[in-house]
C-alpha cells in the first residue's frame, strides 16, 4: 500500500512540475498591412480571446489558441470596412472569428521562438510559421511577432491588379500570470 501511495505521489509531483501556468491577456494589438493601389494600407482587429499555456522551459507541453472577431476589422475607412465584412472578403455572417492554434514551438535563441500554427480564416486552415519573442518580467509576459499570408489561400477577395495577395499580420500580446 505504501508503494502505491508513493507511486501516486511521484506521478502527481511530475504532473505538477510540467503543468503550464495559464496566462491572461491584459492588452493586445492585432494589426495588418497590405498594399492597395501600391500604397501600404494598415488596419486592426479587436476582440482577441486567447487560451495561453506557454512556458519556455516546457515548449513541448505549451499551447496557444487565439481568435479575433472579424466584425471588428478597422481600416480607418468605414466603407472599406463594410466591404471587408461582406461575403466576398471575410463573410462575417458565416465566419465570425479568425483562429490561430499552436502545433509546436522551437526556441531559436534567448527570448526568440518559432511557432507552427494552424490559421483558420473563412473555414480554410493553413499552417503558418510565426517567429515571435517572449519576454517576462515578474508576472507579466509579452509576446511579439509577425507572419505573412496569402489572402487568396483563404478565399479572402479575388485576384486583383490593385490589391496585393500578400498581407503581413503583426501580433503584440501582453499577459499576466
Amino acid at each position: 500500500m505504501k508503494r502505491i501511495s508513493l507511486i501516486i505521489l511521484l506521478f502527481g509531483a511530475t504532473l505538477l512540475a510540467n503543468a503550464q501556468t495559464k496566462q491572461t491577456v491584459t492588452q493586445s494589438s492585432v494589426t495588418y498591412q497590405i498594399k492597395n493601389m501600391g500604397f501600404a494600407t494598415t488596419g486592426k482587429f479587436g476582440g482577441l480571446e486567447a487560451n495561453i499555456l506557454f512556458d519556455k522551459a516546457h515548449l513541448a507541453t505549451s499551447s496557444i489558441e487565439a481568435s479575433v472577431a472579424v466584425k471588428t476589422v478597422d481600416s480607418q475607412d468605414d466603407m472599406r470596412d463594410e466591404h471587408l465584412r461582406k461575403e466576398d472578403f471575410f463573410d462575417v455572417d458565416h465566419y465570425p472569428r479568425i483562429t490561430l492554434k499552436s502545433v509546436s514551438f522551437k526556441q531559436k535563441s534567448g527570448n526568440n521562438f518559432i511557432g507552427e500554427f494552424d490559421l483558420t480564416i473563412k473555414g480554410k486552415t493553413k499552417r503558418v510559421e510565426l517567429p515571435f519573442s517572449f519576454t517576462q518580467k515578474g508576472n507579466t509576459g509579452v509576446f511579439a511577432g509577425s507572419f505573412k499570408l496569402n489572402r487568396l489561400d483563404f478565399g479572402v477577395g479575388d485576384t486583383s491588379m490593385v490589391l496585393s495577395n500578400e498581407a503581413t499580420v503583426f501580433l503584440n500580446v501582453e499577459t499576466s500570470f
